[in-house]
């Protein structure tokens, strides 16, 4: 049997960016849901954090798992079930585009601290104002 240890960090915002997950609260249900489904699924999801309009992932890929699989099944089944629940007052959607880069062992507790730390990263910087630094 392979083994694999292969670190994703995945990021993916909500439909055009609105603030749809405007609670520390109702971040936390979701996050929650959001990594007991996953393991139903056998994707094993090592941190998820986030903001109102936006979600993180570390993932640890399988042998059989691509990226673009794993996100369609987290996103997809999530904004079902947030809608299903009532979660929010308007219809809740993801945007359709993700990120997703590698991530070096080496480098996997400064990658846990950037995610664990959304509430107070983005107190200070937008998802918007990050990602526009980031293109320049």
């Amino acid at each position: 049997m392979p083994f694999t240890k292969v670190y994703i960090h995945c990021v993916w915002s909500t439909k055009n960016r609105f603030p749809f997950l405007n609670s520390f609260d109702l971040r936390q249900k979701v996050w929650q849901h959001i990594k007991e489904n996953a393991l139903k699924k056998e994707i094993f999801i090592e941190l998820i954090n986030g903001y109102s309009d936006h979600c993180h992932c570390l993932i640890s890929l399988g042998n059989n798992q691509t990226i673009q699989k794993t996100i369609q099944l987290l996103k997809g089944e999530s904004s079902y079930w947030i809608n299903k629940n009532q979660l929010t007052k308007q219809k809740f959607e993801w945007q359709d585009e993700y990120f997703a880069v590698s991530v070096s062992e080496s480098i996997i507790n400064k990658v846990k601290d950037y995610i664990k730390n959304q509430e107070e990263h983005h107190k200070k910087k937008t998802f918007q104002e990050e990602n526009i630094s980031r293109r320049i």
